[in-house]
């Protein structure tokens, strides 16, 4: 009987570099001159981050620092979802950035039909968070996470335990 091989569609993120992105931020900003006395404060929860700064002009500069620093830390900007901005009191200003992680039904159908359309001889099963893609030719397999790469989802995807 021949081995059927197999990988993992996933949208995750590596927390550790983002907790580094976020270190590197905080003291970036420590350091700016433009955004020294805003008392900014950018806190990291399980799953969302939340920026509160003086005004809207420093939380731009914030908002692009902390995606400079994401991406140099090798994190998808597509993790982030940033809320709009609310009043904090005091004439200061809230950001909360929600964290995309996993994949959720309605994208999990879709990448699965998808693959199911053009490639006949794989098989896409939807576990949860993740879809996992199963064939007899690894060369199928490579195929299907070329188109995937290709095409352009709202979160980020990975590609993992490709056995």
């Amino acid at each position: 009987m021949a081995s059927t091989y197999s990988f993992d569609i996933v949208s995750d993120f590596d927390r550790q570099e983002l907790v580094n992105a976020v270190d590197q931020a905080r003291r970036e900003i420590k350091q700016r001159y433009d955004l020294k006395d805003t008392q900014t404060e950018i806190e990291l929860e399980e799953g969302s981050l939340t920026i509160t700064t003086a005004n809207d002009m420093a939380l731009n500069s914030i908002r692009d620092l902390l995606l400079t620093k994401a991406a140099k830390r090798g994190l998808s900007l597509k993790i982030f979802d940033f809320q709009p901005p609310e009043s904090a009191g005091g004439n200061r200003v809230r950001q909360v950035v929600h964290l995309k992680k996993g994949i959720d039904a309605t994208l999990a159908k879709q990448i699965a039909k998808q693959i199911r359309d053009n490639f006949k001889k794989v098989q896409p099963a939807i576990q949860g968070d993740l879809v996992r893609v199963s064939g007899k030719d690894k060369d199928e397999l490579q195929a299907v996470i070329q188109m995937l790469r290709q095409q352009d989802y709202p979160v980020a995807l990975q590609f993992v335990n490709y056995r």
